[in-house]
């Protein structure tokens, strides 16, 4: 079995959950204490694996990327055309007095310095990464790749959420999961959220890992404690109003087998995206030009990895999908919204932790949509003056009324395209919802005041 895997970065040179790209991505430290043992389940970043490009001087343009890379390659400016985030920006919507909290194995040593550099690029203000250090962290060692790949992620969700909720306050909780033996990982993970949620320490959580479900010891018997006894965290959460993210994976309908080489030939799903008190993201595939406009409509991400989706085999239909009951059945359906991930398509991210490849890379994967829209959560609850708490209701309701309302700001992704990967049938991204893209993605300008009128937590 395995670790809590971070749902990966995609590279053409490693088995991971797909994600593109390369990064490199003071300090608290708290202690943290073990939870009863778990598996041997492993956790993995959700975006470590693919590196395709890394250690680049400076951002390209899309041709340039087009030319050289033979991918698209998208900057934070970008983005905030493409999800309409600058009307919310000129009306003081930017995150502040939010703090997102960002949870990830051994972290980077070089992330505050990384995120300035990316900030200066851009023209965005830098803020302070306030880094907990949860348990033993070890020392960081370049030339471990479980490091680096953890490094790699920590790179990309500080600086994917940062992008969309400049002014929101970033929290980054380093676990020691080398620390863990007989462990997945996750309990020291969940062990830490639940600390930063009683401590009244952020807004939103975002993670970016998961481990598939079929793992987990007991399942194949039909046992489901070992996930069941992890979802602490979760229900401290919903009695707190935090909302809780993870990224759907990037395996299409399967996903990673415990030694994390291969992947299932049947469909299957992974937790903590599968548990219905997390909102699942999904990934999309951008078409923009230089200035973020769109030159067509939104796919699935399908390239070095595909967005991760399906039913769960552990967690029954929640009510809030009720409505979608025709496309779920009686399961529980991932993803619930999605954000761009494909590879080509990928985020500029700035990193320096590995010493032999610092510079700008390329990377996608459902572990930059998560912290994208951990960034959107942030602004609605700017928006609100008050934490969302779970929003899978309010999630569901307004795509309720998406049919006949664009002022809910869910736009649908339905071109046709699908996430079957590695042999495996995935799903169809058609009118309404699937588990292909979920309910579909955001325009922020519409959906940010939207979710913050719907969501009724105080």
């Amino acid at each position: 079995m395995r670790i809590a895997r971070p749902h990966r970065r995609a590279a053409a040179t490693t088995a991971a959950t797909a994600t593109l790209a390369v990064v490199a991505l003071a300090t608290t430290p708290l202690a943290g204490t073990g939870t009863a043992a778990v598996p041997h389940t492993k956790a993995v970043p959700a975006i470590a694996g693919h590196q395709l490009v890394h250690g680049v001087g400076s951002p390209l343009s899309i041709a340039e990327c087009r030319a050289k890379f033979k991918l698209a390659c998208y900057n934070p400016l970008q983005y905030r055309t493409a999800y309409n985030l600058n009307a919310l920006y000129r009306k003081g919507i930017t995150g502040k007095g939010r703090t997102i909290v960002i949870v990830d194995s051994f972290g980077s040593p070089t992330i505050q310095h990384d995120l300035d550099v990316y900030s200066k690029q851009f023209g965005i203000p830098s803020t302070k990464v306030n880094v907990v250090k949860w348990g033993n962290v070890p020392a960081f060692d370049p030339k471990n790749p479980d490091m680096t790949g953890w490094a790699g992620e920590t790179t990309l969700d500080v600086e994917m959420a940062h992008a969309v909720a400049p002014d929101a306050k970033i929290v980054l909780v380093e676990t020691a999961v080398a620390e863990t033996e007989g462990t997945t990982g996750l309990p020291e993970m969940m062990d830490a959220e639940k600390a930063m949620i009683k401590r009244g320490v952020g807004d939103v959580i975002s993670q970016s890992f998961g481990a598939t479900e079929n793992t987990f010891p007991g399942f194949d018997k039909g046992d489901f404690s070992s996930i069941n006894n992890l979802r602490y965290a979760f229900k401290e959460a919903a009695g707190k109003h935090v909302t809780v993210l993870a990224s759907s994976g990037d395996g299409g309908a399967t996903d990673n087998t415990a030694d994390g080489k291969g992947y299932y030939k049947e469909r299957v799903n992974s937790w903590p995206s599968s548990d219905p008190l997390v909102t699942s993201v999904g990934g999309t595939q951008l078409h923009l030009n230089d200035n973020g406009q769109r030159i067509k409509p939104d796919s699935v991400y399908n390239d070095h990895g595909a967005g991760g989706g399906g039913q769960s085999h552990v967690f029954p239909r929640p009510a809030f999908q009720n409505g979608v009951k025709g496309v779920v059945g009686d399961r529980r359906g991932t993803p619930d919204i999605s954000m761009t991930a494909a590879v080509d398509g990928g985020a500029w991210i700035y990193s320096s932790y590995d010493p032999t490849a610092t510079g700008w890379g390329i990377t996608g994967g459902t572990s930059e949509a998560a912290p994208l829209f951990s960034g959107i959560v942030a602004l609605a609850d700017q928006a609100a003056g008050h934490r969302l708490g779970n929003i899978n209701d309010a999630l569901y309701t307004l795509y309720k009324r998406s049919a006949h309302d664009k002022s809910t700001g869910i736009v649908d992704v339905n071109d046709g395209t699908n996430n079957s990967y590695e042999g495996v049938t995935g799903y169809t991204a058609v009118n309404g919802y699937d588990m292909a893209t979920g309910l579909g993605t955001v325009d922020a300008a519409r959906f940010v005041p939207a979710l913050a009128r719907t969501s009724h937590h105080g």
